[in-house]
């Protein structure tokens, strides 16, 4: 290469390392901006995270016990009663519901009659940069709802909830990737649906995932119904609460954590695919 063909590349360079800046400066300019109006609300937000799991707890992890009501062992160790095997369950509902309201819901709205999307794709940053940004918010919401139910767990039951981490490297890998699927699978949710039936996917799609998510008991007990328990594997939100178990609650039957970590990750690169061409198709189609 000569010394002007070396000349003539270096502005190049120099032009994508400005522009890849200026795409991260408005990624950053995004977030704070949603964090900000989050910091607003912070007070209804932490109620309605905590409210779901809290009602939950209190009902029968407190309430059952102390009328005689009980569940029992689920492992067959008097040790693992139903708070135990509740609370990974509960993280990730709270993860799972976090993500898809904190990304269709506003979606109902900007892609409603204010058109507020109009806006947010003005700033210096591709289309689909806009979208992964609200995935990523998501993700940090759910990340905090997950946070917000973990105390709640420690303090409501009338029994011991038996936590024993065995690995903060596989907890922080599926809290992670367990926010951004439910933020991915909330932008495919708020990108497919008109914002009128919003409220109807709630109750269609999100009451059943959740109650086929092995949030209340563990897979390794639908060994009993067979068909379910492979049909639920297409469910993400198994894979959450399986490895939630995992982390927090090694004692229980649970997935391997490779088997969780491969299907988070490949349910976020199907999510985050669908979710980005149907917010590309919504705002420039």
């Amino acid at each position: 290469m000569n010394s002007s063909t070396r000349a003539s590349a270096r502005p190049d360079a120099s032009n994508s390392s400005s522009t890849a800046m200026l795409y991260l400066q408005a990624f950053w300019g995004l977030l704070l901006r949603d964090f900000r109006v989050l910091r607003r609300e912070l007070g209804p937000f932490s109620i309605r995270v905590a409210m779901n799991p809290l009602l939950f707890l209190f009902v029968f992890t407190y309430i059952f016990p102390r009328i005689g009501q009980s569940f029992g062992s689920m492992s067959g160790n008097s040790t693992m009663n139903f708070a135990t095997v509740l609370l990974p369950g509960l993280m990730a509902v709270a993860i799972m519901f976090t993500g898809i309201a904190a990304v269709a819901l506003p979606l109902s709205s900007e892609f409603g009659i204010t058109r507020e999307i109009d806006d947010r794709v003005m700033c210096p940053l591709p289309v689909a940069g806009v979208a992964i940004e609200k995935i990523c918010f998501s993700g940090l919401q759910s990340i905090l709802s997950a946070l917000i139910v973990f105390p709640l767990a420690y303090f409501i039951p009338s029994q011991p909830v038996h936590v024993h981490v065995a690995s903060y490297w596989l907890l922080a890998f599926v809290i992670v990737l367990a926010s951004l699927v439910s933020g991915a699978l909330g932008l495919t949710i708020g990108t497919s649906v008109e914002p009128r039936q919003i409220g109807l996917i709630f109750s269609v799609v999100v009451v059943p995932i959740t109650f086929l998510g092995c949030v209340y008991y563990p897979w390794a007990l639908l060994v009993h119904v067979r068909w379910l328990q492979y049909l639920v594997l297409l469910n993400p939100i198994v894979y959450m609460s399986e490895g939630l178990r995992a982390a927090l609650t090694p004692g229980l039957p649970h997935m391997p954590s490779w088997l969780i970590l491969g299907a988070l990750l490949l349910s976020l690169l199907l999510l985050g695919w669908a979710g980005i061409r149907g917010f590309l198709r919504r705002v420039i189609g």
